[in-house]
Parts: structure tokens; C-alpha cells; sequence
């Protein structure tokens, strides 16, 4: 072992001094030995990771060949949140990018009535891969999805590739295979092309363990807190897993690397130091996500229930898919490579321990409530529960590598580790996720996988076919690891299709209405609301400005805000939807609305047609002026702990309906609430049919708000109306039942489905035309005579004298800071969960702005992380470069190792 001392009194050839770029020693002539050597190895290396990103990039595409998905069939990809979220949310990325986009970096105008796009960038668009949306048209935003989701596959593939040849030197071919398989693992065909920012986690944790392994040789001291921090920008959340599973890696290697502990010790803290620099760099786009989620509409908590191991063992098999059970499908000859590990004697006992361990113990982790919440930082999420799984895939090709970098594992191993793969498929034999391909494809791969150490063996004990077999035997194991893995691709898009919610292809419905929303669009005037489209997110698939918004990131207050005014929503409160009712559109300066109905059925393989049409409305401007001594609005004024129920029914707090916290906001009684509804039948909907009586003015429009109803309500002599409201996941907007008839009597019949809760006390409400025009006429004779509005800034000019509150048409959620007339800006007040300024007569103009909460401290956080960058590259570059090469810097890990 080399001598610990950092220093030698006289450079010889092969120590490397201050003066030595990395690499050369002193005395070395540039082009020695020594260089052409490491220049070989890079050369390896990218010829291993070309090959990896070719067959990733080849067999992606090929599973969606076969599953006769876009852009290679018909089939729609828009399944889930692909299609409600991260599909618009690109869409409007790309329109934001050309400067197409009313709002900007930190604010957008368009959904939920304005809501944090700092949060939501950082979220879902903040990887580099996600700027190539530029490089296609507004019509082709699949493709442009599509292509950014193979390049993180392909590229992921390829740094595994890198990976593996720098833990240790070996056949890149097979390298790359094995990068392969890691980029197309269970995880990423089953959980993560369909949710593409996951998918930087998935290149992260190669990239950290490369980071991890810098820090070991004391090398790219400056890039490897780069990578960190890159990592953590694109995607924190899949990052943070990445990071844990790369901690998991250092560690073995420094237990089982020939090092002293000296060296180990100013590893580990060269990765730390990293670490922490490079997560400090990535503060201030971490900070405002964290600071969004601390006022994000709460999901229910979540109690984290193992599945059985059967399902666990099961999903190592091909073309299984689920999302309760760990995605952990790596290709079964790669699987079979990897259960070699503890029976490879080639290997150091230590190395095979601590390996073997380290899998255990990770796949042990996934299973354990403690640890479980360790992997998600605390929280046990909604939806797929095993979201670190591809660190455990990560970890079996590594073993997968470490035993056969040196040859094909000797027979024993083999039989060893087909004992063991075959105990696990019969072990997965009664699992519900089997498919009828499994057990075939599983049997196809094995046969090739075995035909292939049949030929290396063969070679290696006869001497014949020295390099006709090896090659043979690589060729086998490529076609058995692409084949698989491009069917198991092709079955899991057709298993998840069936099983859950999808929206159609983008087509004419999508671009008719982008044009139509385009040429009706008058922002900041009045807004536009383009209605429903299929999928989610509409405005920004198609522009204008409304309610209608799904994200994580949506502020607990505007969720809050509007349901409490009727408008419904989905996925717990975090998608309110557009509501067609011309209280709110009033309330909200909706002067333009859109609708549209399809002219045939919606399928998953064509993209759709619809009928558009719009309605203008005259409204009151976005900033209206309210009289103080008036009723307090009665709806949310601000996000808090001590949360009320809007949704009516016994769990609300106030027994206020939607319509009197509509009219607490507009300002003016527009609504008949029949003080007494006589109810005929059972007293609850539990038997499923109840008939409500009332009355109201002749000629008012009837709404019925029932947020928690799921069936439907019909007025005598109407056609029923449904209802599709289902706790916690879905709240029904108020809707409109019909015309009261001149003898103002009204009769309702309700139908309900089982289980649904009991009606709020005032379910009913008639709007009386003539009322709310007089109010709009009011509001507009008082409101703002100009509006303009910026990226992330609103102005508004008021009749001069004007008094009592300026209420803003905007959610008042965290970041929004307002002043009247030259007075300094301070954080906006809210009424009824809107931005409200009040005045005193002096000011004529109301200004407010936007900052993302977390931005100033996330900055000073990452202006200090970048000072002590500087500093440790000053230090690297000109006061403490190291003058001997540790052993690792000119070499993969020692063979024993």
C-alpha cells in the first residue's frame, strides 16, 4: 500500500506535483504512457455509454411500438397525470419560453386565477432536458414530451454504463447492456415515463455515486458540487432518493476499498463537503418549492402498508405492472448476473458481504414504516408508495457488473444463482400482477440468458471459438435484455391504459380552441375562460385565463376560496375546475366564456372534435372598489391551521352556503334562498331518493349546490342533472337546475347513490337576473378605470376618492405584497380568500406584486454555497492540489475489491 504522506522531497516519474494537470505525472511527457492510458480508458468509456444510449433509445421506442402508442401508433400516452399535468404544464413552458405567456418565472396569470409558477417550474419543468420544448410546434407538445422523455432514459442509460466501467474496469458491451437494463428497470416502465420529472432522479443516482467516487480519489472537487446541485434542480424529490442510494454506495466502497481509515475518512467528508455545497447551490429553487408545499391544499395523510413478498418477488418478473408494489423488473438475465454476487468466489468475501448486504437492506428499507419515510422525506405519499425504487434497481446491476466484470461467474455461481431466481418465480406464482405474458418471456430470456453462458463457458474450457462465442454469448444477452424489456414496455402501456383515467390525443378540440381563446382574449380588461377540454389544466393547453388548475403546488387558499364559492374540483382538492355561473364569472371578471361538446365519442385513439362557441358578458373590471360598512365576506381569508369546511354538508363550520359567500363578495343580494326547503321522504339520502319543495321569484334561475351529492337533481319538469361528488378525491360544482316556473313553486327530485352524505341546509339558490346586472353596473361604475398587469405585477387606476376596499379578482396566497397610491408595498390583506387593498380616499391607484415565498432566503443560502464553491476551486487550483495520485485516480478499483 502506498505511503499516507502527502508530500515527497524530490518529484519522480509517477508522482504528481502541483504544477501536473490530472492524469500526467511529473516527468511524464505529455503524451507517456500513463496518458495514453487514460486516454484508452475514456475512450471505453464513451464507446459504453454510446452503445448504452443507442440500445435505451432503441428498445424505448420499440415497447411503444408494440403497445401501438404515440408517436409510433394511435393510442393515446395520456394516461393519469401525464395528460392533466405534466402534459399543459409543457405546453405553457414552451409558450412561456417565446415570450407567448401572460405571466412569467414567477407568476402565472392563467391557471386558478393566478397562481405560483416559480413552485411549479421547479417541480415539473426545471430539468434542462425540459427546454427542448422550443424545438418543436405548439401542435406536436406529445412529441416534444415524448423525445424529453427518451433523452432522460437514454442518457440515464448511458451514465450507468459510465458508472459500472469506473467501479471497475471490465467489457463495455457489457457495460452498456447493463445500462441499459437500469434505464429501462421496472421503475422507469411502469412508473416514471409517464411521469417524466422523475426521470432526473433516475439519472442522478448514477451521476452521485460518479460524484461519490470523486470524492474517494479526491478529484473534481468543483464539478462534482455542480452535479449535486444540477441534480437537485432538476428534480429535489427524486434527487433526495438518488442521493440516499449513492450514500448506500459510498459506503460499501469505503468499507470495502484498501484504503487506511485516514483516506476513508477524508473521503466520506470530500462527499459530505460536496453534498452540501452542491444541495446549497440548488436553495433557491428548493426553498420556494418547500415554502409552496408548507401552503399547498393538504392531501389526506397516508398510512403506509407493506405489500406481501410475493408481490415484491413477482414484480422482479417481466411484464408485471402495479403501482402498490415496488417496481423492480431489471431484465432476467441482468437479475440472474446479480444473484451470481454471493456465490462468486472470484470476488472478496468482504465484497460479496457487504454488496449482498447493502441489497438486503435496501430491499428490507422499502418494506419498513420508519424507513419508508426516511426514503420520502418524511411524508408517506399519495399514489405509487415504492417511488425509491429505482436505487434498489440501481444497486442489483451494480452487483450484476461487480460479478462478471472479470469473466463469466464460474458454474457454481450460475447454479447458485439460478436456484435462487427460480425460488422467486415460483414464489410470484399467485400474484394478482402476473400477466399471461410473464411467465413466457420470463422463460424465453432465461433459455437465451443460459444459451449465452453455455457459449462463454464453452470458450473458456474447450479454447474454442475465442472470440466467436464471447461474441455470440453478448449478442444473446442483448437480444434477450432488449426483448424482454421491450415487451414488458408494450404490456405495461396496455395494462395501465385499461386500468386507469386517460385523455385523448391532442387534436382539433385542443387547437380549434386555442385559436378561438387567442381571438377572443382581452387580458387584463377582463379574462377569457376557455371551459373544459378533454384532459386537465386547460388554459394552459389552450390559453386564457380561469379556474381550472392541477398541481401539487396549489395554494390550500385558492382551493379553499373556491369551493367555497361552489366551484368544483378533483385529486383532493389540488384541481379546481371551471364553473360556468355568472355570479362568479362577475366575481372573477370573466367576460369571455367558451364552451364546447364533442361532435362524437372521445377514444383513446383519435383525437377529438368538438363544437365551440363563446359568450360575452358584460363584468365588472379585475379590481373592484367594496364599501367597508357592508357585510364581511364570509368565505376563507387565509390559509391556516384551523381549517373550515366550504363544502357544506354537518361538517361545515359556519352553515354558510356557496351563494351567500358569492354574494359576500360580489357585494350585493342576487340570490333567493328559500328560507325553508320542505323535505319529502327519508330525512338523509341514505335510501337514495328524496323530493325538496321551496319558492322563489318566478322567472330566477334555479342552482343547486350539493358538493358531496353523487347522483343526480332534477326540477320538476327539467331534464336530471348529474352529480359526480365522491370523498375526499371529488367535489361537484354548483350547477343550475333549470327556470322557476311563474308559480315560483319548485320541486326537486334528488337521487343519490349509496353512501353518499347528507345535503348541506341550503342547498338551493335563485338567482334573479335583473339583480346582478344592477350589481355588475355598480361594481363597473365604482371599479378601476385601467388595469395593466406585468409578469408577476398588477397596476389598477380608481375614481379619485374612492374609499373602503380594493378587491382584487386574485387568490391571496403567500407572496402577494399590495400598496394604494405611492404608499411602500406590504403583504396584501385578503376578503373572502381574494387580494383586498384598502384606501382611504387619497390614493387613485392600487399596485401589487408577486415574489415567490422562499426566493430572498433560498438566494442568500445559494450565494454563500457559491462563495465557498469559489473557494474550494481556489484552493483546488493554486494552494492545496495533492501531489500524489491516489490509487484510484489512475485506476478503476483494485481487482480484489
Amino acid at each position: 500500500m502506498p505511503p499516507a504522506a502527502e508530500t515527497v522531497p524530490v518529484p519522480s516519474r509517477g508522482t504528481r506535483t502541483v504544477g501536473d494537470p490530472p492524469g500526467r505525472a511529473s516527468g511524464e511527457p505529455p503524451g507517456g504512457p500513463r496518458s495514453r492510458t487514460a486516454r484508452a480508458r475514456r475512450s471505453v468509456r464513451l464507446r459504453a455509454a454510446a452503445l448504452a444510449a443507442l440500445l435505451t433509445c432503441l428498445v424505448f421506442c420499440l415497447g411503444g411500438a408494440l403497445a401501438g402508442s404515440l408517436p409510433f401508433g394511435a393510442t393515446t400516452r395520456n394516461t393519469v397525470d401525464l395528460g392533466q399535468q405534466y402534459l399543459p404544464f409543457h405546453a405553457y413552458w414552451r409558450r412561456l419560453l417565446l415570450g407567448e405567456a401572460e405571466g412569467d418565472l414567477f407568476l402565472n396569470w392563467s391557471s386558478g386565477f393566478g397562481s405560483n409558477f416559480l413552485g411549479d417550474y421547479g417541480t415539473y419543468l426545471s430539468s434542462p432536458f425540459d427546454l427542448m420544448v422550443v424545438l418543436f410546434p405548439a401542435a406536436r407538445i406529445e412529441l416534444a414530451l415524448y423525445v424529453i422523455t427518451a433523452a432522460k432514459i437514454t442518457a440515464a442509460g448511458a451514465a450507468m454504463a459510465v458508472l459500472l466501467l469506473r467501479l471497475r474496469r471490465g467489457p463495455w458491451p457489457v457495460a452498456a447492456v447493463l445500462g441499459t437494463a437500469y434505464a429501462l428497470c421496472g421503475w422507469t416502465l411502469n412508473f416514471a415515463a409517464t411521469v417524466p420529472m422523475w426521470l432526473d432522479g433516475l439519472l442522478a443516482f448514477p451521476l452521485l455515486c460518479l460524484v461519490g467516487e470523486w470524492a474517494r480519489a479526491g478529484r473534481r472537487p468543483v464539478l462534482g458540487p455542480l452535479v449535486v446541485a444540477l441534480a437537485w434542480y432538476a428534480n429535489f424529490y427524486t434527487a433526495y432518493m438518488a442521493t440516499v442510494g449513492a450514500a448506500v454506495v459510498l459506503a460499501v466502497r469505503l468499507l470495502t476499498a484498501d484504503d487506511t481509515g485516514r483516506r476513508r475518512l477524508a473521503g466520506l467528508l470530500r462527499a459530505a463537503r460536496g453534498v452540501l455545497v452542491g444541495m446549497g447551490l440548488a436553495t433557491p429553487l428548493v426553498l420556494v418549492i418547500f415554502m409552496a408545499t408548507r401552503v399547498a391544499d393538504p392531501t389526506p395523510e397516508v398510512t403506509f402498508t407493506p405489500v406481501t413478498w410475493t408481490e415484491v418477488f413477482a414484480r422482479l418478473l417481466p411484464a408485471t405492472a402495479s403501482v402498490a408494489s415496488p417496481a423492480l423488473f431489471i431484465g432476467t438475465p441482468a437479475l440472474a448476473l446479480a444473484l451470481t454476487l454471493p456465490f462468486n468466489r472470484v470476488l472478496a468475501p468482504r465484497v460479496r458481504i457487504a454488496w449482498t448486504a447493502a441489497i438486503c437492506l435496501v430491499a428490507l428499507s422499502m418494506q419498513w414504516g420508519p424507513t419508508h419515510l426516511l426514503w420520502h422525506a418524511g411524508a408517506s405519499p399519495n399514489g405509487i408508495p415504492y417511488r425509491q425504487s429505482f436505487v434498489l434497481c440501481g444497486l442489483l446491476l451494480i452487483a450484476a457488473w461487480l460479478s462478471t466484470a472479470r469473466g463469466l461467474p464460474r458454474p457454481p455461481a450460475l447454479l447458485g444463482a439460478g436456484t435462487l431466481l427460480a425460488a422467486a418465480a415460483f414464489a410470484a406464482r399467485g400474484s394478482v400482477v402476473i400477466d399471461r405474458w410473464t411467465y413466457p418471456v420470463f422463460g424465453a430470456a432465461l433459455a437465451a440468458a443460459a444459451l449465452a453462458a453455455a457459449a462463454v463457458l464453452a470458450a473458456r474450457r474447450y479454447g474454442v471459438g475465442a472470440r466467436v462465442l464471447p461474441a455470440l454469448a453478448v449478442g444473446l444477452l442483448v437480444l434477450a435484455q432488449a426483448g424482454e424489456t421491450a415487451i414488458t414496455g408494450g404490456r405495461v402501456e396496455r395494462q395501465q391504459l385499461r386500468k386507469v383515467s386517460w385523455a385523448p390525443p391532442l387534436g382539433p378540440w385542443h387547437t380549434d380552441m386555442a385559436r378561438a381563446t387567442e381571438a377572443a382574449n382581452a387580458w387584463p380588461r377582463y379574462r377569457t375562460d376557455p371551459g373544459e377540454v378533454p384532459g386537465g389544466n386547460d388554459v394552459l393547453l389552450v390559453g386564457g385565463q380561469g379556474a381550472d388548475y392541477y398541481s401539487s403546488l396549489t395554494a390550500d387558499v385558492s382551493s379553499r376560496t373556491l369551493a367555497s364559492l361552489g366551484f368544483g374540483s378533483y385529486a383532493k382538492g389540488r384541481h379546481p375546475v371551471s364553473l360556468d355561473n355568472p355570479v362568479t364569472d362577475a366575481i372573477f371578471s370573466i367576460g369571455t366564456r367558451m364552451r364546447s361538446a364533442p361532435t362524437g365519442p372521445v377514444r383513446t385513439d383519435r383525437p377529438p372534435r368538438a363544437a365551440i362557441s363563446s359568450t360575452d358578458t358584460p363584468v365588472p373590471p379585475l379590481v373592484t372598489v367594496h364599501d367597508d360598512e357592508g357585510p364581511a365576506p364570509s368565505g376563507p381569508d387565509r390559509a391556516s391551521s384551523s381549517r373550515t369546511d366550504p363544502t357544506g354538508g354537518d361538517a361545515s363550520a359556519d352553515g354558510v352556503s356557496a351563494f351567500a359567500r358569492q354574494e359576500s363578495l360580489l357585494g350585493a343580494d342576487v340570490y333567493d334562498e328559500p328560507a325553508a326547503v320542505r323535505r319529502a321522504g327519508p330525512s338523509g339520502t341514505e335510501e337514495g331518493r328524496l323530493t325538496l319543495t321551496a319558492t322563489c321569484p318566478a322567472g330566477s334561475q334555479l342552482w343547486f349546490w350539493a358538493p358531496r351529492h353523487r347522483g343526480t337533481a332534477a326540477l320538476a319538469g327539467h331534464p336530471p342533472v348529474a352529480f359526480a361528488g365522491k370523498l375526499p378525491s371529488v367535489l361537484a360544482p354548483v350547477r343550475p337546475l333549470g327556470t322557476v316556473p311563474p308559480s315560483g313553486a319548485v320541486r326537486i327530485e334528488v337521487r343519490a347513490a349509496p353512501g353518499t352524505p347528507a345535503l348541506p341546509s341550503r342547498p338551493v339558490g335563485c338567482l334573479v337576473p335583473d339583480r346582478l346586472a344592477t350589481a355588475v353596473r355598480h361594481l363597473t361604475a365604482t371599479g378601476a378605470t385601467a388595469v395593466r398587469a406585468t409578469g408577476h405585477s398588477l397596476t389598477a387606476e380608481l375614481p379619485a376618492g374612492s374609499t373602503g376596499t380594493a378587491v382584487v379578482a386574485v387568490p391571496r396566497i403567500s407572496g402577494w405584497r399590495c400598496a394604494a397610491g405611492d404608499a411602500e408595498l406590504a403583504p396584501a390583506r385578503s376578503r373572502g380568500g381574494l387580494i383586498a387593498v384598502p384606501l382611504d380616499g387619497t390614493a387613485t391607484s392600487i399596485h401589487c406584486s408577486f415574489r415567490p415565498p422562499g426566493l430572498r432566503g433560498g438566494g442568500a443560502i445559494g450565494a454563500v454555497a457559491l462563495v465557498c464553491l469559489l473557494a474550494i476551486g481556489f484552493r483546488h487550483r493554486f494552494l492545496g492540489r495533492t501531489r500524489r495520485v491516489h490509487p484510484e485516480c489512475t485506476s478503476a478499483s483494485s481487482d480484489r475489491n
